[in-house]
């Protein structure tokens, strides 16, 4: 006999409809799966044979059963087959009689037929409601996320037992409603601007970068606050919006990283990770590629601190997503394209020892090694950072004084004025001032006369590339549109140049 369950698979964050053929025939008993599986997947045959026998059915002894996961020119890998491979096999068998037509069923099984978690279910639902399926049986520990998606039954399940005694009518499961996306207004971290003493000059930065975008560098010595005041960025930010949520949450469902009992990540990444992390743990890859840090930190940021101490190889692969905002995986099998639309925000000391410069410790190393210390960041990698920020040691006055600064909410509300200037001007709230094109700069970056004659008294004396010239006039856009101007001024302009990078030896 011959049965079809339909499932899914994942390719990058995409997820593809495949169709569980199980059919069972004359020869020697087994059990084969074909269509391209991984080990996880051929495994499965241990797996289905004890949950059927432990779930109170049984596994067909005579005949040979095949299952085919069509298409078979895509990788199948991953435990999520397990439940419709066993529920094929029921119903090739003939004990269980279900219409499964308008159903994808996902979900993967222990020894004694219980239903576990299986990473990814958002966009395996979401494929199967866009190929005209109006219900999803999924582990019940994920069905809260796979409600997300709307326009389709959610049927969680705990067991094998639980969902045959469904399909029988003996003890139906009510669908789970649909999952409401309710985004926080208060950002995760929580470090308020008001709290950190000082530093003027960087919280004005970082205000600039969280309106148009632009990736930042702060270079102080050690203690001057340059972690702290990442680390408060977050709370500055804009919440995610409706359709922002579901991407990332989609990122990180593909990546198993959804948090426990919460379906939808409602809180702008922020992604921290070790100067030691390799070239495939930063853009992603494997055989079959996952989402690196740059895709995890997808309409969020992503801080490196200590910027120097990472290997060149991982900084110059920075270079593509900082420019295109997205990232591509080429494979012998086909390339896959994650998102990587984020904020960079770098730190470093001016030297190995972190005091050069400083107006209090003494520096212990040689002009050489100063040089070559700073050398460690490439050029077109600092060319592609708008803001360079030097953040100096605070002084003991503002150390001491109870007063505290601007609160972190009235630095956002700014922001989310500015960035709801672009959106008008973009027609998408996504796009920031850092990702206009040239033909978009030419358009909406008019300067003064004032502005103009500053500007090509700093091309010629500071040397400014093309790229470089294009970035300043994107990052006085955004000084602009914070001043609620419609023309960029002059006092634009020299803020701007003011964020150029400067020698620190």
């Amino acid at each position: 006999m011959l049965a079809c369950v339909h499932s899914s698979a994942v390719v990058g964050l995409e997820g593809v409809l495949v169709e569980v053929e199980v059919d069972i025939g004359p020869g020697n008993p087994g059990l084969t799966i074909v269509g391209l599986p991984d080990a996880a997947v051929q495994e499965a045959r241990e797996r289905v044979r004890a949950a059927i026998r432990n779930s109170g059915a049984r596994f067909p002894l005579s005949g040979r059963i095949t299952v085919n996961l069509a298409p078979a020119d895509i990788r199948k890998e991953g435990p999520a087959y397990d439940l419709p491979i066993a529920l094929g096999i029921l119903l090739a068998s003939g004990q269980v009689s279900a219409d499964l037509t308008d159903t994808v069923v996902l979900g993967e099984l222990s020894l004694d037929g219980t239903v576990r978690h299986t990473a990814g279910i958002l966009p395996m639902v979401g494929i199967a409601r866009e190929h005209g399926l109006r219900r999803a049986i999924v582990p019940a520990e994920d069905a809260a996320e796979a409600a997300l998606v709307e326009g389709i039954e959610v049927i969680p399940v705990q067991s094998l037992n639980e969902l045959l005694a469904h399909l029988d009518g003996q003890a139906p499961i009510a669908p789970l409603p649909p999952t409401p996306i309710e985004l926080g207004d208060e950002p995760l971290s929580g470090i308020d601007f008001a709290e950190i003493k000082g530093q003027e000059h960087v919280k004005r930065g970082l205000e600039l970068a969280a309106a148009g975008g632009h990736n930042v560098i702060a270079v102080g010595p050690p203690g001057a606050g340059k972690t702290l005041l990442a680390r408060a960025l977050p709370t500055i930010l804009p919440p995610l919006t409706r359709e922002e949520a579901l991407e990332v949450t989609r990122i990180y469902s593909v990546a198993g990283l959804l948090p426990s009992g919460s379906p939808l990540i409602r809180h702008r990444p922020f992604r921290a990770p070790h100067h030691t992390i390799s070239f495939a743990g930063m853009i992603g890859g494997g055989a079959w590629p996952r989402p690196g840090e740059v895709t995890l930190a997808h309409r969020g940021v992503l801080f490196l601190d200590e910027l120097p101490e990472f290997s060149p190889r991982v900084l110059e692969v920075l270079r593509q997503p900082l420019e295109d905002r997205l990232v591509t995986i080429s494979r012998a099998s086909g390339a896959v394209t994650f998102p990587a639309s984020f904020l960079l925000v770098a730190a470093m000391n001016p030297c190995p020892c972190g005091y050069h410069g400083d107006p209090v410790r003494a520096c212990r190393c040689s002009p050489h090694e100063v040089a070559r210390y700073q050398k460690r960041i490439s050029g077109p990698l600092l060319d592609r950072i708008d803001i360079h920020l030097p953040v100096p040691r605070v002084e003991f006055d503002k150390l001491a004084d109870h007063r505290t600064g601007e609160p972190s909410a009235a630095v956002r509300a700014r922001v989310e004025a500015a960035r709801a200037v672009q959106q008008l001007r973009f027609g998408d709230s996504r796009r920031l001032n850092s990702e206009m094109t040239p033909a978009e700069i030419r358009r909406y970056c008019r300067l003064d006369e004032a502005g103009e004659r500053l500007l090509r008294t700093a091309v010629e004396r500071l040397g400014l590339s093309a790229r470089g010239y294009h970035r300043v006039l994107k990052l006085a856009r955004t000084i602009a549109d914070l001043a609620g101007a419609e023309r960029i001024a002059a006092v634009h302009v020299a803020e701007a140049l003011q964020y150029r990078p400067q020698e620190v030896g």
